[in-house]
Order: structure tokens, then sequence, then C-alpha cells
């Protein structure tokens, strides 16, 4: 089946809104190669699927993130069991992490983890995420950590993930990586990006060698008590346009 004829039947086989969810996601999934996020095939977005089903897009194992389009995403539950026909297939191992979150949480409609190295660099260094810069402040305001237990293939793993992100939206992934969550793909997306940057910008203060100037406590208090008010919707609905534009000028066929 062409790229054509298959973008035509999945759109023709699902709601309006779940072929947005998918453009979407795939939108998602194209900026973390843009931005060099990717790890080869490996690590996840999910979203769930507009409805009353529990019902989720993740992507098609062995695709590169460059390459994934809206029509490739792959339809699960909770279990990873693909609901809707597909020619691809995933990674079930690879959704434990998301449908745990997914599952405990209402409003985590989007799912992000990611292998970044300034990630897993920050996630190795026994005081984590430390307030020296804007960035950082955004993503301590609401950080979550988990220690690592080893390839996430143990359903026992599950319970202690989610009592340990609680309600934060920033996780860090002790000696993994990062893992964000948000009410859409355009949430999820930015808060990887503040949490990544400040990963980034931690990385190389310390590179440097010079002693660290750390943002006055009461400052960094002040941020979270605001953050709702500072960031609403930590400024999603004012970047995302701005990506899906990028993403179109670059290459538009994330959309088929």
């Amino acid at each position: 089946m062409s790229t054509r004829q298959e973008t035509a039947t999945v759109r023709n086989q699902v709601s309006k809104e779940e072929w947005q969810a998918r453009v979407d996601l795939a939108a998602a999934y194209r900026l973390v190669a843009h931005y060099g996020w990717d790890d080869l095939i490996f690590t996840h977005l999910s979203a769930r699927v507009p409805g009353p089903g529990h019902h989720f897009l993740i992507n098609p194992y062995g695709m590169m993130f460059e390459e994934i389009t809206a029509s490739s995403l792959v339809k699960v539950d909770l279990e990873g069991q693909i609901v809707m026909p597909s020619s691809y297939f995933i990674n079930p191992a690879g959704f434990t992490i998301h449908s745990a979150v997914h599952a405990a949480r209402e409003d985590a409609l989007c799912v992000i983890h990611l292998h970044t190295d300034y990630g897993i660099a920050v996630s190795a260094q026994a005081d984590g995420l430390l307030p020296i810069s804007q960035q950082s402040l955004f993503a301590l305001a609401s950080v979550a950590y988990h220690n690592y237990e080893g390839l996430a293939l143990n359903e026992d793993e599950k319970a202690r993930l989610v009592e340990d992100l609680g309600n934060k939206g920033f996780m860090i992934l002790r000696n993994h990586g990062l893992l964000t969550v948000g009410k859409t793909p355009a949430e999820a997306f930015l808060s990887m990006y503040i949490l990544e940057s400040a990963c980034r910008i931690q990385i190389l203060a310390q590179s440097g060698g010079a002693t660290l100037l750390p943002v006055p406590q009461p400052i960094v208090e002040g941020v979270a008590s605001q953050l709702d008010a500072v960031t609403v919707g930590q400024g999603a609905q004012l970047a995302w346009p701005g990506l899906v534009r990028k993403l179109d000028r670059i290459d538009p066929s994330y959309r088929e």
C-alpha cells in the first residue's frame, strides 16, 4: 500500500479529533528528531486518543522519529495490545512506563520519555537538577525523581514510578533519562524542551570548572508558588503553532 493510500485509509477510519491527535503527536516525534533528542528507534512519545475508550497512540517500532507520520502511529490499549489494524507493530515493553502514567493520571494525556545525553548526565548526579538557571526553576517547581530499577520490564515498578511522579509534570529517571507529561503533545513537548535545556545548561556550566552560583532559595520557592500564573499552559499555546510552522517548512510529511 502506498503512503498516500495508507494515509487515506487511516484517516477515513478515525474521528476528526483522533486524526488531529495523530498529527500533533507525529509533529512532536519529528520535533524530537529535529532537536537531536532521539535515541535511534528507542524511547517513546504516547498520547491518549480523544473519546471514551482508553486507547493510546505510540510509535511503530523500528521507525526513526524523523520518519513517523500521523497514519503510521499505532493505536493500543493500556496493556499495549494493538486495537486497530496496522501494518506496523510496537515494542510492548516500551509502553510500560507510559501505560503506568496514563492509567494513574487522567491529566497525562501525553507522555514523553527520552534518553538525551544531557538528561542522562544530570540524572546520574547525586544532587540532580540544580537551581542555577531560569530554565531549571520552572522544572524544579514540579519535578520528581525515580530510582533506576533496570530495564523497564517489571510490572511491579509501575506502582513505584507512579507514586514517585505524584502530581508532578517533570520527572528525572535516575541513570536513565527524562519524562514529561501534559494535556496535549504541545504541553508535554514544551515541558521537555524546558527540562532538557535546564540539564544542558547545568552540564555546560559544570564543565567550566568555576564555582556555580545557585539561585537563592526564596526566589526558587517564589517561582514554584507562582508557576500557574507565570506559565499558563507553559506557553504551549503560543509556542506550538510556530513549531508546527517550522516543521511544515522543513518537511510536512508528518501530516500524512
